[in-house]
């Protein structure tokens, strides 16, 4: 999202219209109210036309605003907005707050073309779901749709956004699945290669059926989550730390939904709380591993991650935590499906 986003007023010129485009390098001009709510887009296309209908350069820019525009929310998740720039042709797509303010805008480039990353990453796709049945007799869990898309869809757009290219996906139940909707990968802008399990290898067990090492710290997701975590900043902290492995960690909190008695020795009660909340720092299910750690993993031979990361704290080993400041679902579990899909939040 640029810092400076072309704006105008709809009584600037035409002219001053052209100048923003060109001084702006997006190819469109926002037009906005004095307190800048949106008002619509002129794009070159749009000054062109008005041009060749015998337009004067200082006529105002009002008439010719398209204000018949697509605009979407802060919160809207980069794959949504690929969606609509897709189907509408579009190379730019403004963001406006609940109250129509423009806050910025999206460029195609920057979904699509962000700087590339050396990293790579590994998503683990090959549980079969038994907590989502009977959905999943039929469907991977990581295939299941949410407002449209497949779960693990978004996250391997969420990569590619933030220029990881290079993607392995770890199969097993109903591998052909997922593996025919993806292919090479060469439709979602990066190259996925696939971790066959021949059995159920555990959370980490598919690290060892890497082709080769990565030459630095690799990404690992579980291929059921919903997040919009900054993937930039995740890699940065790790490397920061100086740690073997990092792990985010997500706030989570449980209301007791009885009234908690407090005793002491002799039964008297001390305290009374109705339908207490606690909170607890959990597992978000996303690490970054150093390179020499994935050694520890042998292929084909059962592995967990909680295990892994166990064995590189008794090493006498770094294992960071990095906080998750994003949303966060794991769609693993029947009522989180239903809160992604909008059903009962």
């Amino acid at each position: 999202m640029p810092a400076s986003m072309p704006r105008i007023g709809p009584g600037s010129s035409i002219r001053e219209a052209m100048e923003t485009i060109d001084r702006g390098a997006l190819a469109i001009a926002l037009v906005v109210d004095e307190d800048g709510r949106l008002l619509g887009t002129v794009t070159d296309g749009d000054i062109r036309r008005a041009l060749l209908r015998s337009a004067r350069l200082s006529d105002p820019v009002g008439p010719i605003t398209n204000r018949d525009f697509l605009a979407v929310g802060p919160a809207t998740p980069r794959s949504d907005v690929l969606d609509l720039m897709r189907a509408h042709t579009l190379s730019q797509v403004p963001i406006v707050d609940s109250d129509g303010m423009l806050v910025g805008i999206h460029l195609l480039r920057e979904i699509v073309g962000a700087t590339v990353r050396p990293n790579w990453a590994v998503v683990m796709a090959g549980g079969r779901g038994e907590r989502l049945r009977p959905l999943t007799d039929t469907l991977p869990k990581p295939m299941v749709a949410v407002a449209g898309r497949p779960i693990l869809e978004r996250i391997i757009l969420h990569l590619v956004g933030f220029g990881v290219r290079r993607i392995f996906i770890a199969v097993h139940y109903m591998a052909d699945v997922i593996e025919q909707h993806f292919g090479d990968g060469s439709a979602h802008g990066c190259r996925i290669q696939y971790l066959r399990e021949t059995q159920p290898l555990g959370t980490a067990g598919a690290l060892g059926l890497l082709p080769e090492a990565p030459e630095l710290p690799l990404l690992v997701l579980n291929g059921d989550l919903l997040t919009q975590f900054d993937v930039g900043a995740l890699l940065a902290a790790h490397a920061a730390s100086n740690a073997a492995a990092t792990v985010a960690v997500n706030q989570h909190h449980y209301t007791v939904p009885f009234g908690v008695v407090d005793t002491d020795a002799a039964g008297r009660v001390r305290s009374l709380q109705e339908k207490p909340t606690a909170g607890w720092l959990v597992n978000a299910g996303i690490y970054v591993l150093q390179p020499h750690v994935l050694g520890r993993v042998r292929p084909g031979e059962q592995a967990t991650m909680p295990a892994l990361l166990v064995d590189c704290v008794e090493r006498g080993e770094t294992v960071a935590s990095y906080h998750l400041v994003e949303d966060w679902i794991d769609v693993g579990l029947p009522n989180e499906l239903r809160r992604a899909k909008g059903e009962g939040w």
